[in-house]
C-alpha cells in the first residue's frame, strides 16, 4: 500500500487528480511522471518512501484521472504553470523534484522559474533538449493515429518498446510487470494525442542549465531509445552540481524496471 489519498484540485480551471500521503512534517518529494503514464508510476516509490517523505504525485492535465484536454496540443510551459499552481495551493516548499521523461521538460522549467522552492531535483530518462527535426514528421503521423484509435496493435507495442529496454521486455520475471504497464498505457486511449503533440514541440532547455544550481542526480538506461545517455549527459555537463547514474539492461523507464536499485538510490540522494 502506498497510503496516498487520491483528490482532484481545481488548477488553472482544469480538474487535477493528486496523489499526496499528506505526512505532516517531513520533508516534500514532488513526483511528476511520464508521457503515457500517470503517478501511479510512482506508487513503489510513495510505499518506500513512508515516514521519510511526503510524496506527492500529480496527473498532468488530459492525462490519468486529470481532466481531459480538447485543445489538440498542451505544451509544457502550461504542465509547468499548473504544477507551480499546486505548488501554492499545497503551500509546498523545499521540494525534491523527482521526474521521469515529460516529468523533467515539466519539472525543469518549474524549477528554473521558481530556484527558492526546490532542494534538489533527480531527473530520470530525461532530457534538456528538443526533439530532433527529423523525427517531426514521423512523430506528427503517430500523433494522428493515436488521436483516431488511441493505444491499440502495433502503436501499443512500439509504445511499449519506447518505455522500456528489450532486457527488462524479455525477462520472464518481468512479465506481470510489463502486462500492468501494458494495460496502463492502453487506458490512455485518444485522451493523449493532445499531450503527445506537446512533448513532440518541446523547445530545448540547454540555455537555463547552468543557472539550475540545487544538487542533481540524474539517471538514464543504457538501452534508452528515446532520449538515449548522451541527452543525459549532456544534462549533467551542463549543470553545476549534477552527477549522473547510468544502468545497464534498462530502457527509459529504470525506476519501472529496475526499482529495487533506483528507488534506494533516490531515498539517499533525497535524504542527504
Amino acid at each position: 500500500m502506498t497510503n496516498s489519498t487520491l483528490t482532484t484540485i481545481t488548477i488553472n480551471s482544469m480538474p487535477m487528480a493528486v496523489r499526496d500521503t499528506g505526512e505532516e512534517g517531513l520533508p516534500v518529494v514532488l513526483a511528476l511522471h511520464s508521457l503515457f503514464l500517470d503517478g501511479r508510476m510512482f506508487d513503489d516509490f510513495t510505499a518506500a518512501a513512508r515516514g521519510k517523505f511526503r510524496v506527492v504525485s500529480p496527473d498532468f492535465r488530459g492525462q490519468g484521472y486529470s481532466g481531459r484536454v480538447e485543445a489538440p496540443l498542451v505544451d509544457m510551459d502550461t504542465h509547468a504553470a499548473d504544477i507551480e499552481q499546486l505548488i501554492q495551493h499545497l503551500g509546498l516548499k523545499e521540494i525534491n523534484l523527482l521526474a521521469q521523461s515529460m516529468g523533467g521538460d515539466v519539472g525543469l522549467r518549474a524549477v528554473h522559474r521558481n530556484p527558492r522552492l526546490f532542494n534538489s531535483v533527480a531527473l530520470i530518462g530525461s532530457s534538456a533538449r528538443s526533439e530532433p527535426m527529423e523525427k517531426h514528421a514521423g512523430l506528427a503521423a503517430w500523433v494522428d493515429n493515436i488521436r483516431k484509435e488511441g493505444f491499440t496493435g502495433e502503436t501499443l507495442e512500439e509504445t511499449m518498446r519506447i518505455m522500456f529496454g528489450p532486457t527488462t521486455r524479455n525477462s520472464p520475471a518481468q512479465a506481470d510487470a510489463m502486462e500492468l504497464w501494458r494495460s496502463r498505457i492502453a487506458e490512455a486511449g485518444t485522451n493523449l494525442a493532445p499531450q503527445l503533440a506537446g512533448v513532440n514541440a518541446r523547445g530545448s532547455l540547454l540555455e537555463i542549465l547552468p543557472e539550475i544550481s540545487v544538487p542533481a542526480l540524474v539517471i538514464c538506461g543504457e538501452e534508452d531509445i528515446a532520449r538515449p545517455p548522451a541527452w543525459s549527459r549532456e544534462i549533467v555537463d551542463r549543470m553545476p552540481r549534477a552527477e549522473l547514474m547510468v544502468m545497464e539492461g534498462t530502457g527509459h523507464s529504470p525506476i519501472l524496471e529496475d526499482p529495487t536499485t533506483v528507488i534506494p538510490k533516490l531515498l539517499a540522494f533525497f535524504s542527504r
